[in-house]
């Protein structure tokens, strides 16, 4: 029986990476917290989030930023016209300013990086549902102070240092590791095809692979996907 104390909370997960959110739904049910989570998990596409989100109305949704596409915000308003009384989560591999902005102004209520620990996740559910805003470990929206090296114990920080990459080839390999092509991360990052193509060779070069493949693989030994 349900101790009194226990809340009950009815949560939809949204991901375009299915391990992800399995690894999410394992961490709402196996951990000691104070809810009992009721959990449904949808794949994109996004007018799939919008109808599940209209007919079940749950208390809080986690979403990968990514489903939102180039336009942040208007995804986001567009989705609170469907839900506009829960909290909304995102989590992304980006920390670019801009997109934090953007991702606020249009409604969410926290966001954190998918490398953020069990512990920063039970934070931010807690501050969202009392009605406050979560801006997880890593995350800034100061672009005095943007970037690689906020957190040395993430392990994004710990990579880029042992080979060497900047903060943009770390956005890039983000995107690369999800297999994505070089026009669907120019959408992502605001910058051309072709500056995408460099990255792409820059990051490959220091991480001495030479196919997605071998990103991929990296990226998953380290901890970033």
């Amino acid at each position: 029986m349900t101790s009194p104390a226990v809340r009950t909370l009815h949560v939809v997960i949204a991901d375009s990476q299915p391990f992800f959110m399995e690894g999410l739904q394992q961490t709402l049910s196996s951990t000691s917290n104070p809810y009992r989570f009721e959990v449904c998990c949808v794949e994109p596409p996004f007018t799939e989030v919008l109808s599940l989100l209209s007919r079940e109305q749950p208390n809080l949704l986690l979403l990968d930023l990514l489903l939102l596409g180039s336009e942040v915000a208007h995804s986001l308003a567009t989705l609170r016209k469907s839900y506009p009384y829960g909290r909304i989560i995102l989590f992304t591999y980006n920390d670019d300013v801009r997109l934090l902005k953007a991702a606020l102004r249009g409604g969410a209520d926290g966001i954190l990086l998918k490398s953020a620990s069990a512990d920063h996740l039970f934070q931010a559910i807690d501050e969202v549902l009392a009605g406050k805003t979560y801006l997880g470990p890593g995350l800034t929206l100061s672009e005095k102070v943007a970037g690689l090296g906020m957190d040395p114990t993430l392990p994004e920080t710990r990579f880029a240092r042992k080979y060497g990459l900047t903060r943009r080839e770390m956005e890039v390999l983000r995107y690369i590791a999800q297999v994505m092509s070089n026009k669907e991360i120019a959408q992502q990052l605001f910058i051309s095809d072709q500056t995408v193509s460099v990255h792409r060779k820059n990051i490959m070069r220091k991480l001495k692979v030479n196919s997605t493949a071998g990103v991929v693989k990296l990226a998953f030994e380290n901890h970033l996907l």
